[in-house]
């Protein structure tokens, strides 16, 4: 029963590959739909009234054609710059010292049963591409449109919560491009995002303390959205660390290296 089970998995990691691969055009173009949508309806609702349309302001519009656009724009330069099947070469200081490990030729990794991103590895890859929706709808349901007589402190909120859901969402996705292209340095690529994650949102929470003039209300409900965003942080790291370390699929397609 076990063994049926993990097999009846397999083959849905092995479907979910599969149809992001395939259907990532569809994917991209549901995604500019649905979240274009949803930019408009925050448009409609600013934190100050507009003196004009607000699509006659570059100044409201930008902010969410950058939303939307920006992790669009760095997937496919991500899947540009590595393209599909193309052989990388292994980094030349290997970071990843846990467990012991034998080295193998890149096309006798490639011949393994071990290769490629199904089993668990799928839903890692699931997982960084879903942070980019959850960041993006955290934004729009926490941060009003500016509007055009938003208060100083308003403007700063909005500039840097903009900056950060804008950084990190292009981040998965190179992020999530690497994955998805095999590439050697992905591993230590999203351990660098996530070392950025938890930075911005601790940074955020500094510069928005010397910003004057914040009503309580909103530092509180700032608060709980960044701690929110610290704990899923320290969550997947403390989930996807030690996969990415000691997984054999991992080692194997990534780093072309067997247990010893």
């Amino acid at each position: 029963m076990v063994r049926l089970v993990q097999d009846h998995l397999y083959r849905k990691s092995v479907a979910l590959v599969l149809s992001l691969q395939l259907n990532l055009p569809r994917i991209i173009g549901t995604w500019i739909l649905i979240a274009a949508f949803a930019c408009g309806l925050r448009l409609a609702f600013p934190a100050t009234p507009y003196a004009d349309a607000p699509w006659a302001s570059g100044l409201g519009l930008l902010p969410y054609m950058l939303v939307v656009g920006a992790p669009v724009a760095t997937l496919l330069l991500g899947l540009k710059l590595f393209p599909a099947g193309r052989l990388h070469a292994q980094p030349g200081l290997r970071l990843a010292q846990v467990g012991r490990w034998r080295k193998v030729d890149c096309l006798e990794a490639r011949e393994m049963s071990q290769f490629g991103l199904y089993g668990v590895m799928a839903s890692l890859l699931l997982g960084i591409a879903l942070n980019v929706p959850v960041r993006t709808l955290e934004f729009l349901s926490a941060v009003p449109a500016l509007g055009s007589y938003a208060p100083t402190w308003f403007i700063s909120l909005y500039a840097v919560m903009l900056a950060d859901v804008v950084l990190l969402s292009c981040l998965y996705m190179f992020a999530f491009a690497m994955a998805l292209r095999m590439v050697p340095l992905f591993p230590r690529f999203l351990a660098m995002v996530w070392g950025v994650d938890l930075m911005a949102q601790v940074g955020i929470a500094q510069l928005v303390a010397r910003v004057g003039d914040v009503p309580p209300a909103v530092e509180m409900a700032l608060a709980d959205l960044l701690s929110g965003n610290v704990k899923k942080v320290l969550i997947s790291v403390a989930l996807w660390l030690p996969y990415l370390l000691l997984s054999e699929r991992v080692n194997i397609t990534f780093r072309n290296r067997v247990s010893a």
